[in-house]
């Protein structure tokens, strides 16, 4: 089970939350996020799969980030088109895009991006692009069924343990955790994370 730590910035903290056991790290390149990272981190993590988070970034945007912070993973959390998805293939990095559930129209949208996306995220409505730092509604993805696998995000926190282990999906393959393990936008309490990640992967084979 994969455990995603997104908003990333500063150094230090970076490091802290390198040793805390989770296994992708996510960078938010978006000018309207308090997570937003302008330039390339002072420290980039060594043992971690590296995400680059965008909204609506052109082609060559992207590119120039996936070499500037080499990227493992590209996560798209706009109104990317399938067929932007299928330009990034050349890239060689894995595409991972994002669809906020309000309804099972919402879960059906995801068909089209099959042959292009190596995992969906699925996340919560809010008015602006990015996490609300709300839970949705995890029953709208028994209408999920696709053959991507896909990671939940919105609102999980140190509290999120008894509700993972009451969920269920042949295609889950992970969760992605940001500011309910926050001090502050961008500065991840690892002592926590480390925690709560401990304790979700030692259950894991149980969710």
């Amino acid at each position: 089970m994969i455990v995603k730590v997104c908003g990333m910035r500063d150094a230090e903290n970076i490091r802290q939350v390198e040793q805390t056991g989770a296994d992708w790290m996510g960078f938010i390149d978006y000018d309207r996020s308090p997570r937003y990272v302008k330039g390339v981190p002072e420290y980039l993590p060594a043992s971690l799969q590296k995400v680059g988070v965008f909204v609506n970034a052109s082609l060559p945007h992207i590119q120039e980030r996936i070499a500037d912070w080499r990227l493992d993973f590209v996560q798209l959390h706009g109104k990317e088109s399938p067929d932007f998805c299928q330009q990034l293939r050349p890239t060689g990095v894995k595409v991972i895009k994002a669809f906020s559930l309000h309804t099972p129209e919402d879960v059906q949208a995801t068909e089209e991006y099959v042959p292009y996306c190596d995992y969906f995220l699925f996340d919560t409505p809010c008015k602006e692009y990015g996490g609300s730092g709300k839970t949705f509604d995890w029953e709208l993805l028994t209408h999920y069924q696709g053959s991507v696998p896909f990671l939940l995000s919105g609102g999980l926190n140190p509290t999120s343990l008894e509700a993972l282990s009451a969920f269920h999906h042949p295609q889950w393959a992970g969760i992605d955790l940001n500011s309910g393990f926050e001090q502050a936008p961008g500065i991840k309490d690892a002592a926590s994370l480390s925690t709560f990640i401990h304790s979700f992967k030692q259950n894991k084979y149980n969710f």
